[in-house]
Formats: C-alpha cells, structure tokens, sequence
C-alpha cells in the first residue's frame, strides 16, 4: 500500500503592507505555524500563489487551507477561491478585532499594544480552525504536546 502524505492544513496570510491590521495577520499565522501548530501547518506564499505558483494552488486545492485577511477585501481567500478552491475557513482580523473589543490597532512595523492583542485572538481562532479542519485525533496530539 503506498504511503500517503500526512495531512496538513495550508495557511494564507494577509500580504497588506499597508495596514497594521495585514502585519496582525502575518504574525498570528508565524505564531501558529511556527510554534503552537508546528507540524500540522504549512504557510502559502500569496504572491507566488497569485503570480502562479503551482505548488501553492495545487496544495490549495488538496488540502484545507485557511487564509487569513487584515481586512474586508479578503485578497487571500478571494484568491484562493478563483485559483484553487474555496478556503476551509476564511479569517479576517478587522472583524475578529471588532467582535473582541479591540480598537486602535497600529504600526507596520511594531504592533501597538491593540495589535498585540490583535494577533493574539487571531492566533486563537486560527488554532481553532487548524483543529477543526484536520479533526479531532490532532486536536488531543496538540494538547499532548503542550
């Protein structure tokens, strides 16, 4: 029997230099890639996934990928949807922050400390999706390796 590849779950960053609010999105999905999902998640490179990247749409369009937008334009789940397929969730940090009280998110480049908190909800629920969209039985390994 061939040995399928282990199943992960792709994330899309925001690429919005111009907002703090796209920095938010880059820095929850670093979190989450890096340290509290590391193993069941792989970033997509936006440019490369809209200039053509076959790896990044093909991946897109096998796996559950979950894009993670600064604001309403939603770039990364709207382009998901045309080149691949229709993202397993879709993340925007303006409504996240909104829904969790949090106002006067600022800097590109340092994080006020609203988007400090920012990036911390939306590391919350990006890990959240992560788990719903790979299942339970790595929901309880995440827990495990905490």
């Amino acid at each position: 029997m061939p040995e399928l590849p282990e199943k992960k779950a792709g994330i899309i960053a925001c690429s919005g230099e111009e907002m703090a609010e796209g920095t938010v999105s880059r820095l929850a999905a670093l979190r989450v890639l890096h340290e509290t999902r590391r193993g069941d998640t792989v970033t997509l490179c936006l440019p490369l996934f809209l200039a053509g990247g076959q790896g990044e749409r093909t991946f897109a369009r096998f796996y559950p990928t979950i894009t993670v937008d600064g604001c309403g334009l939603k770039c990364a789940a709207r382009a998901t949807e045309r080149y691949s397929a229709k993202p397993a969730a879709s993340l925007v940090v303006t409504e996240i922050a909104a829904a969790k009280g949090i106002a006067g998110i600022e800097g590109r480049r340092r994080l006020n400390e609203p988007g400090r908190k920012a990036v911390e909800a939306v590391v919350e629920i990006l890990e959240e999706e992560v788990d719903r969209v790979l299942g339970s039985s790595r929901r309880h390994s995440q827990k495990e390796k905490r």
